[in-house]
């Protein structure tokens, strides 16, 4: 009998199961003097103590203003030290933080809030290219008559407060400083009973995430789910407290709030900010100047990273190990990291947010070829199987279908979503990616294309990755997307 695409992580260490509150609590303590955020563009430098002094006067501040446990904070910012500020200080009280991509236009912005039902929306004043005051007037035209925290919108009639995390002051609008002062010590009793209520299979994160079509889905994420993903994945790269490390990826995404900040903090590490927005240069300067030994990105960062003209005039010799994730990382550029910027111990992860996001990775013991050509084996405490997307049935090694996860990683639901969610989860809890797999004998996976980008030419099926994969072993060529077009005479065209 064949073997089948299943596999399941083991592990000697227990999952964590605290919520992240009394996790960060512990871990401030016990690295107080460790610093925990650097954020360069903003001269921030803050110890664990100073940064746990900061989350719990947020979260005061936060449960002055009648903020309930459950209650939805958006947050809509680009990196910097008030979105940490604020990520932590919500999962204090056991609010549910709403991720809000920098990027979001005014639909995609009303839409969010109102999908979610934020109560309170913390914002930065605006983007190089973006007004974010401009854009929340425009569609809540009632804020300039508004007083602070009593606002009334008709498009968003649950959005009561807006704060913009900065002290020029707006109408209707109220500073990050005047917020904070809110957040007395009278109100500490009160936040260390609303801390103990809490329990880790809460929700406390919405991550919208974009499908092929129709809107954005929000992947609701517990205490358990992150703060988990996040320890396991530090595991797999050997992080301990006396590592630093950059993230240049944007925090309203998993890999930045999750692998980022939280991996951080489960080992006492320290979060490096290099700029606000991704900076190839920045990501060089800041590595060089704060001895950085880790690195995160993805593939086209690094490929940004390494074309930067005086790429060698910085010292990178102090990196050890780094993540590359969120798309294929093709095998020469895996080499270049390896071997220009002394990422001996660059590592895989895959996943998606609906799971935490990371379900395999590869390991710092694992050989030179399999991390360059596979996404790693299955995380610890966590299941996979490919299936045959037709009949559901687990395939034999080697064959291709749809890569399944089941485990504590897994999101409890889409948003206020249930037709979506049980698309996406099935009876037996587990989830699918829509991502098309092949397992081998030690249980390496491959991502080789998504069911949907399959390309079908003349009934022949061609995955654009395995050309994506050749065509990137041509030095001449940094990047490179293969992808269908239609075809009279084939039905489709590569």
């Amino acid at each position: 009998m064949d073997k089948l695409s299943y596999a399941s992580g083991t592990s000697d260490i227990p999952l964590i199961g605290r919520t992240i509150g009394d996790h960060f609590d512990m871990l401030a303590k016990k690295f107080a003097d460790n610093e925990a955020l650097i954020v360069k563009h903003q001269d921030v430098r803050w110890t664990y103590a100073q940064l746990h002094e900061r989350v719990e006067e947020a979260a005061r501040a936060f449960l002055s203003i009648g903020i309930q446990r459950g209650d939805r904070v958006g947050i809509w910012a680009l990196n910097r030290a008030g979105w940490t500020i604020v990520q932590f200080a919500t999962a204090k009280i056991g609010a549910i933080l709403v991720n809000i991509n920098p990027n979001y236009q005014e639909d995609e912005l009303e839409y969010a809030l109102s999908q979610s039902g934020c109560s309170v929306l913390v914002m930065a004043e605006r983007t190089k290219y973006l007004d974010y005051t401009g854009m929340i007037n425009t569609i809540i035209p009632e804020l300039s008559t508004s007083v602070p925290g009593e606002l009334k919108s008709k498009k968003l009639p649950m959005l009561k407060r807006v704060i913009r995390l900065t002290e020029e002051e707006m109408p209707g609008m109220e500073t990050w400083g005047s917020f904070l002062k809110r957040g007395t010590m009278d109100l500490q009793d009160e936040l260390l009973r609303r801390q103990g209520e809490l329990t880790f299979d809460d929700p406390i994160n919405i991550q919208y995430t974009s499908g092929t079509t129709g809107r954005p889905k929000g992947a609701t994420l517990t205490h358990h789910n992150i703060i988990n993903n996040a320890f396991f994945v530090m595991e797999g790269m050997k992080i301990t407290d006396k590592d630093r490390i950059i993230i240049p990826v944007p925090l309203y995404h998993c890999f930045g709030m999750v692998i980022g900040n939280l991996g951080c903090m489960t080992h006492g590490a320290t979060m490096i900010y290099p700029s606000d927005v991704f900076d190839p240069v920045e990501v060089l300067k800041a590595a060089d100047e704060e001895k950085a030994t880790a690195l995160y990105g993805v593939p086209t960062m690094f490929i940004a990273e390494l074309e930067v003209p005086d790429f060698h005039n910085y010292d990178l010799t102090s990196m050890r190990t780094g993540i590359m994730a969120g798309a294929p990382c093709p095998e020469e550029l895996m080499k270049k990291v390896r071997d220009m910027m002394h990422v001996k111990d660059i590592e895989i992860a895959y996943g998606m947010t609906e799971t935490s996001p990371v379900s395999t990775q590869t390991y710092i013991d694992t050989p030179v070829e399999k991390r360059v050509s596979t996404v790693g084996q299955v995380h610890p405490h966590t299941e996979i199987k490919i299936i045959d997307p037709d009949t559901g049935r687990t395939v034999p090694v080697g064959e291709r279908g749809e890569l399944c996860t089941r485990g504590y990683s897994v999101m409890l639901k889409y948003w206020n979503d249930v037709e979506k969610t049980k698309e996406a989860i099935d009876e037996a809890r587990w989830i699918h990616s829509g991502d098309l797999a092949v397992m081998d004998e030690e249980g390496y996976f491959r991502i080789v294309g998504r069911i949907k980008d399959m390309i079908i030419r003349g009934g022949e099926n061609i995955y654009p990755r395995e050309i994506e994969e050749f065509l990137f072993t041509n030095e001449k060529i940094a990047n490179v997307q293969v992808i269908g077009v239609p075809s009279e005479k084939y039905g489709e065209e590569v």
